[in-house]
């Protein structure tokens, strides 16, 4: 196998029959039942994926439809993502915390004729918006869906769709793949836009199999490549998951486990022993605090040796490291090192960080432990990678690394990031206006400003665009957000924030009129900055902000919020004269309240 594969490959489907023909009855895909890992090899998935494609062409889909699927990630998802492909229609994923009327505007938008959902809890809230939709011919359980009676679609067992002729199959699907191409649409993911509605990104073929060869070149390159395993445990919904924890490993000819959940993701990690994990920074922050702690529980000597290797990484990160550090680095890859590795799986060659931007002291943290983290960068439009560190390149922790094999990457006179390459979309489904916006003369425009280092590596230093990223990757729109909770009649205005940020918090101003009439209702003084000194108050304010959070989804709740101390207006500039609010100057206002929201 060579990185030069995935240049000739026409298609992912191609890829991964290639693949498969090559591992044979090797696994691949893994999943722990009843306390006991257990495999697909690369041949059952084949036949599989071969089998079911042909179910879905039997139940009448055609090419070019879009088949939307919702699950929890395990070996029936990469199955039934292959499969859709395989029958010449477009996976739609969508999000496991999606909310009713999330999937009914991804199937509105969408039109998808199907849905494939993976458990009778999962199909709850999508059944209703199926309905009121009324596109969907069809509901297909990886488990069982109770129904009483057929209705406007039929339920359909996954199950029953991969048995059959898989010679036959094979051959049907062989002569479909034939006329599907590298510029031809693979799947629509869906990601925030800043006008609210989640935007489908339109994902060609070519546009992941450029980025599964960018990303295989370093793997190749700065730590050869063998038989490589990944843990599986962020949303394949997520393009960062689906590129780099789906296809990467497919084009690799690597095996794929499905992590447990991540309360036993720890435990996980020791089993399975990964040689690659894709990773968020959220996690990032989590497995430091968690090391750190057992480290400490070990006494003084584990303490110190841990507070000499933090201490050596910060002083290397700035290029200051010492010929007199040389005895004590010899000594923390014999001591503590090792131990910190083999929590890892010791076999790891690589941690990758991507789908928000990482504290480049996490970075140093691992890097100091024996631990190699790669930062990257990129998004949903860009399938999603666009840059990576690596180790050949020089390590920087405050970059995100050098543009991937085949990526064009240039500054524009306004500081913004400008990517082009086989990696772009080719727009946002159904939305010509968000797609003329983005895309220029074949160039992405990220909405990220940033400049390039004197080697060539990214460096991105601020966001030219809105969009919340939190610390796990999920993207907010605090434009949808903000204007529902100012539809509520306790709130006049709202600001939210969370970048970087586990969840979301709010800024709020109180609708003067409603607050004066509580005031009354409740024998208070009818003023605004005493009435925000009341619990009673606050609690009011709190279920306005609860009604909205029931229309959200799990990412996009406001979990905590503050009064701001006037209304935004144009008068103290936190608004713009087309009464757009300043965020930058709130931030710079309220900042401080804002993170102590995250510590209360």
């Amino acid at each position: 196998m060579q990185v030069t594969d995935f240049d000739t490959a026409r298609n992912l489907v191609s890829l991964f029959l290639q693949r498969a023909d090559l591992r044979g009855e090797s696994p691949m895909l893994w999943a722990k039942h009843d306390g006991q890992w257990s495999s697909t090899s690369w041949a059952e998935a084949a036949r599989k994926v071969c089998i079911a494609a042909e179910s879905l062409r039997a139940l009448g889909l055609g090419d070019g439809d879009r088949v939307m699927l919702v699950s929890e990630n395990r070996p029936e998802w990469c199955l039934a993502d292959l499969a859709i492909m395989a029958a010449g229609c477009v996976t739609v994923p969508a999000y496991t915390t999606n909310t009713e009327r999330d999937h009914q505007h991804i199937l509105d938008n969408s039109g998808a004729r199907a849905v494939i959902v993976s458990t009778a809890k999962l199909a709850q809230p999508l059944i209703p918006a199926m309905l009121r939709t009324g596109s969907a011919e069809h509901l297909i359980g990886f488990e069982a869906l109770r129904h009483s009676q057929e209705g406007s679609f039929a339920f359909q067992e996954w199950s029953k769709l991969t048995e059959g002729d898989a010679a036959g199959a094979r051959a049907s699907v062989e002569a479909r793949l034939e006329a599907i191409g590298r510029d031809d649409l693979a799947c629509i993911i869906y990601t925030s836009g800043t006008g609210g509605s989640p935007r489908g990104v339109r994902q060609h073929h070519g546009a992941i199999l450029c980025n599964v060869a960018g990303c295989a070149e370093i793997i190749e390159e700065d730590f050869g490549w063998q038989d490589e395993v990944f843990l599986s445990f962020l949303p394949l919904s997520h393009a960062y998951e689906h590129t780099g924890g789906q296809f990467l490993p497919i084009g690799l000819g690597g095996q794929i486990y499905y992590a447990e959940g991540l309360e036993k993701l720890a435990a996980n990690i020791e089993e399975v022993r990964p040689t690659i994990m894709v990773v968020v920074p959220r996690l990032f922050e989590v497995l430091r605090t968690r090391i750190m702690k057992q480290v400490k529980k070990q006494g003084a000597l584990p303490s110190y040796l841990m507070d000499r290797a933090i201490e050596l990484g910060g002083r290397e990160a700035e290029g200051r490291k010492r010929l007199l550090d040389k005895p004590m680095d010899l000594l923390l890859d014999a001591s503590l090192r090792p131990k910190i590795r083999r929590k890892f799986g010791g076999r790891l060659k690589a941690l990758v960080s991507g789908g928000a931007p990482l504290n480049p002291e996490i970075g140093i943290f691992f890097d100091s432990m024996g631990l190699t983290l790669l930062q990257g960068y990129g998004q949903t439009e860009a399938a999603p990678v666009i840059s990576c560190n690596r180790p050949r390149a020089g390590l920087r922790m405050e970059t995100v690394g050098q543009p991937l094999r085949g990526v064009e990457a240039r500054i524009a006179e306004d500081g913004e990031i400008l990517v082009r390459g086989e990696l772009v979309m080719h727009g946002y489904w159904n939305n010509e206006a968000e797609t003329s916006r983005t895309l220029k003369d074949g160039w992405l425009h990220t909405g990220d400003v940033g400049h390039f280092d004197e080697r060539g590596r990214i460096v991105i230093t601020d966001r030219k665009k809105d969009m919340i990223v939190n610390d796990k990757g999920d993207n907010v729109s605090p434009q949808k957000v903000e204007s529902m909770l100012t539809l509520q009649p306790e709130i006049a205005q709202a600001m939210v924030a969370g970048d970087r940020r586990p969840y979301v918090v709010g800024l709020v101003v109180p609708d003067e009129e409603w607050a004066f009439e509580w005031a009354g209702q409740n024998g208070k003084e009818r003023d605004i900055a005493r009435l925000q000194e009341i619990p009673e108050f606050r609690a009011a304010v709190r279920t306005a902000i609860d009604r909205v959070n029931g229309d959200l989804s799990v990412v996009e709740k406001v979990r905590q919020f503050t009064f701001a101390d006037e209304p935004f207006s144009i008068e103290n500039k936190e608004m713009t004269p087309s009464l757009k609010i300043r965020r930058h100057m709130l931030k710079e206002r309220y900042g401080q309240r804002l993170d102590g929201l995250y510590r209360s």
